[in-house]
């Protein structure tokens, strides 16, 4: 157990997965009922993306860097919310001096879109990540933090109370099994569940695992999106990844089908983003 996010904080798995993230949460939050979110794996909350580990990496410069550079005439109008969402956070710790310094960590995105009456369960099991997200949201009695394993979580807290859920799980993928594990959990939950809306993260390094993985849900109905950065990432370094939401919202589809294209097309050339059909194990139906 020792991924940290502040290392990846900003980089390009996060544009795919915040701005899927925070569309999720305008849609879900539009209906006049109460909402319950759970965060399985939450990390840190917030990132400073001056500090050692962000500078030695440079993902955010090559991420959210570039699209906050970006001009906003003829950005997609959820990229805009997001990069919103992004640079309110950042104004919290002071007036913006033109680069981001901080970056908010899923938390902090589910924190800022929560109406009175939202429930949030904030899971991290690394210990020193779990004491920063405390210290993140002391005092904040609209989110409940724990230092616990977030696929337990799952059992312990579904179905919620308030018959509506939106599940992140965003593990770290240091475990051999993690595939395993995350299809049994994510089974799991929609037995306990199975009308909520759930957002999976995936890394592509092992196209026989992803496979395996999606194989292993094809009675579920999804949509699933990738972001792939081309054969120019050194070897080693993470090059794709993708996002599957089941029972995803309406209208939600129509958004990343106009948002994902346009951040590809920011990161540079070969980068390409991917949309598969609503059935899990279905073939790639756009490639952009």
């Amino acid at each position: 157990m020792n991924y940290r996010h502040g290392y990846h904080a900003g980089n390009f798995a996060d544009l795919l997965k915040h701005t899927a993230l925070c569309e999720l949460l305008r849609l879900l939050t539009a209906k006049d009922k109460k909402l319950f979110v759970l965060d399985t794996h939450a990390g840190a909350g917030g990132y400073d993306l001056g500090s050692e580990q962000a500078r030695r990496t440079g993902e955010a410069e090559a991420g959210i860097a570039r699209l906050t550079a970006e001009a906003r005439a003829g950005m997609p109008a959820a990229v805009v919310r997001y990069i919103a969402a992004v640079q309110a956070y950042d104004r919290k710790f002071g007036p913006s001096r033109g680069a981001l310094q901080r970056y908010p960590g899923s938390p902090r995105l589910i924190r800022a879109a929560l109406r009175p009456g939202d429930r949030f369960v904030a899971c991290e099991m690394h210990p020193q990540e779990a004491l920063l997200l405390k210290r993140e949201f002391a005092g904040d009695r609209a989110v409940e933090v724990r230092q616990a394993d977030g696929y337990h979580a799952l059992k312990e807290l579904l179905p919620p109370v308030e018959r509506r859920a939106l599940v992140l799980i965003d593990p770290p993928f240091e475990a051999i099994d993690e595939f395993e594990r995350l299809a049994r959990a994510v089974r799991h939950g929609l037995r306990r569940f199975p009308i909520g809306c759930y957002a999976i993260w995936y890394p592509i390094k092992d196209e026989a695992a992803v496979s395996s993985f999606f194989a292993s849900l094809s009675e579920v109905k999804c949509l699933r999106m990738e972001l792939d950065l081309g054969p120019r990432v050194p070897e080693g370094k993470l090059a794709a990844c993708g996002l599957v939401v089941i029972n995803p919202p309406w209208k939600f589809e129509e958004a990343m089908r106009e948002a994902l294209p346009w951040i590809a097309a920011r990161l540079g050339d070969g980068v390409r983003a991917a949309f598969f059909a609503s059935s899990a194990s279905a073939d790639p139906d756009a490639r952009k």
